[in-house]
């Protein structure tokens, strides 16, 4: 019987799809994937000197000490577990990605943790660390000119090779459990309990899908607390012009120099609404406060986590200004070991036309006096 027959009277129509070696394989993959996050202890959570008197405590979540040394490896756990309880990812077929860098690193893992074939979309300008660590982990890279073009890239693949684009963009949002379950919002304000000031004035993210921000705002929303949520974002990226703008189609003609942040477009799993707050960061300023960050505490980190440093640095500032007391937590979202060829070489600054000394003579200024300069 075809599917546009209707049933005959007394008749039942019934079309079982069901695979016992399909589901098998997939009780195995999900079973993989939850183990990995069993093994996983939590990341720490650093503290960043201040000056006792300010009374202000700043954190900085090491997302780095994940397995595959970023952020993005709570996502892809996410992604991979919300693609296979969808019947979207399937045995021996390609799980296809769109990123920049650190995601793919991530993903690449799990497609090997669970034995299927596993193609990043990226950027031609993407380090040549990531390149190597997805490399590492069994990935392939395929590279685009011109970063807009990744998403209809990823989709062609897909649709050539019968695989599943992962879609970050999209889904980041939808994957991710904000109510809980030892997402990065409830793992911070347990981890903030025994201190001073246990629920913060503020958390600082930083946007590429969106996504972070978003489990991070629901969270606070729905466990009603009082503290505020703050975007950075860098150069090169529409979320800060869409958020002020309220202009869902703002888009940027070219990519983001901070890898991991910053898009060219609004994207769907980026939840304005939910957030309180959203900075524009120079590159210049990212930079200086990832050096700062290791000079405080004698750790390399990436761009992005400079970019919420600069806008925590910031919010700090304000606090003592106004003589308010409290915590101000942001995210150390991967290590510097991966950028020694970008956000560490006095060249590639030389090259971008970058001058982060300005930057550098704020952050000091501040850590020495408690005044921010005037911009």
């Amino acid at each position: 019987m075809s599917i546009t027959q209707q049933p005959r009277t007394g008749e039942t129509l019934d079309v079982d799809r069901s695979d016992a070696a399909y589901r098998d394989w997939l009780k195995d993959a999900v079973r993989k994937v939850q183990a990995d996050a069993n093994r996983s202890a939590d990341t720490h959570l650093l503290r960043f000197p201040l000056p006792e008197h300010w009374g202000i405590d700043l954190y900085l979540k090491d997302e780095s000490t994940h397995p595959t040394g970023s952020l993005k490896h709570r996502l892809a756990r996410s992604l991979f577990l919300y693609g296979l309880c969808n019947g979207w990812i399937r045995p021996d077929r390609p799980v296809i990605e769109a990123s920049s860098g650190s995601t793919a690193v991530s993903e690449a893992y799990f497609a090997k943790l669970i034995g299927v074939p596993f193609v990043a979309v990226m950027p031609r300008t993407t380090s040549a660390e990531k390149i190597r660590l997805i490399e590492f982990h069994g990935g392939r890279c395929h590279f685009v000119d011109d970063p807009r073009g990744m998403y209809a890239e990823s989709a062609r693949l897909a649709a050539e090779t019968g695989g599943h684009y992962m879609d970050q963009f999209t889904y980041a949002e939808r994957a991710t459990d904000w109510r809980g379950n030892n997402n990065i919002a409830e793992s911070i304000f347990r981890q903030l309990e025994l201190e001073r000031y246990p629920e913060p004035a503020w958390i600082v993210a930083t946007a590429g899908t969106g996504g972070t921000s978003a489990t991070i705002a629901r969270y606070v929303h729905y466990m009603q607390h009082d503290t505020r949520i703050c975007v950075a974002d860098p150069e090169n990226s529409c979320f800060f012009e869409g958020w002020t703008t309220g202009d869902a189609d703002v888009t940027c003609d070219c990519g983001s120099r901070i890898e991991g942040i910053g898009r060219p477009r609004m994207e769907p799993s980026f939840v304005p609404g939910a957030i309180d707050r959203m900075m524009k960061v120079p590159d210049a300023a990212s930079v200086a406060a990832v050096r700062a960050l290791e000079q405080a505490i004698g750790r390399k980190a990436g761009g992005s986590t400079g970019t919420g440093l600069w806008s925590a640095l910031k919010i700090v500032a304000e606090m003592v200004a106004e003589g308010r007391q409290g915590s101000v937590v942001t995210l150390l979202c991967d290590p510097g070991d991966r950028y020694l060829d970008k956000y560490y070489s006095d060249a590639w600054l030389a090259q971008q036309g970058l001058d982060i000394a300005p930057y550098s003579a704020a952050i000091e200024t501040l850590l020495a006096t408690g005044v921010w300069p005037e911009d």
